[in-house]
């Protein structure tokens, strides 16, 4: 069965995005390569069973085992030594990426407390593009009960294409909620 978006994408978004850009081969057309969420968990350090926890948690949200993450340096500081784990991490492809990317942003995004839309300029100038959330919870896969603490994650969206606009657009037609400028929000 073909995911909802990778459907749209196909069907909807290159023909679209042939026009807007003004090329007709389909491989120079921005597509999505792949989707890392990432769970950093500094407590870990103290507690080794929240590392249990977070992959866990990692692997409903995604649908996949989580990569437990290690240390590559011993800080002091912070009571970390080397290869000690310190987080977890899933690369998404495929129809696993297309399924997370849907319920990331028709499920998890509503869900956020005092949500008013992700931040457009948040690209690394290369078509990537990061965004934080502050909770696993919004995810309507994870039990709250079985899940006490709260833990944030980050997830990058890594594109094929070098430009941040034209990822933009691929993120914008697959129905990422961008914040609009005031200026364009004043004039709507």
């Amino acid at each position: 069965m073909v995911p909802r978006l990778q459907e749209k994408y196909e069907k909807e978004l290159l023909p679209m995005l042939e026009k807007e850009l003004g090329r007709k081969n389909r491989l120079s057309l921005p597509r999505l390569e792949k989707i890392v969420v990432n769970m950093g968990v500094g407590a870990a350090v103290t507690e080794k069973k929240l590392i249990e926890e977070a992959s866990s948690a990692m692997a409903e949200i995604t649908g996949q085992k989580a990569l437990v993450t290690r240390a590559r340096k011993s800080v002091a500081g912070f009571r970390l030594r080397e290869d000690m784990p310190i987080g977890c991490k899933a690369t998404l492809r495929g129809v696993r990426m297309y399924e997370f990317l849907d319920r990331l942003i028709s499920l998890a995004l509503p869900r956020v407390r005092d949500f008013r839309g992700l931040n457009p300029k948040a690209f690394d100038r290369h078509g990537n593009y990061s965004l934080g959330l502050s909770e696993q919870l919004v995810f309507p896969e994870l039990n709250p009960d079985k899940y006490a603490r709260v833990q944030g994650m980050n997830v990058t969206i890594v594109t094929s294409v070098d430009s941040d606009d034209e990822a933009r657009a691929l993120l914008a037609g697959f129905g990422m909620p961008f914040k609009r400028d005031e200026a364009e929000a004043g004039a709507a």
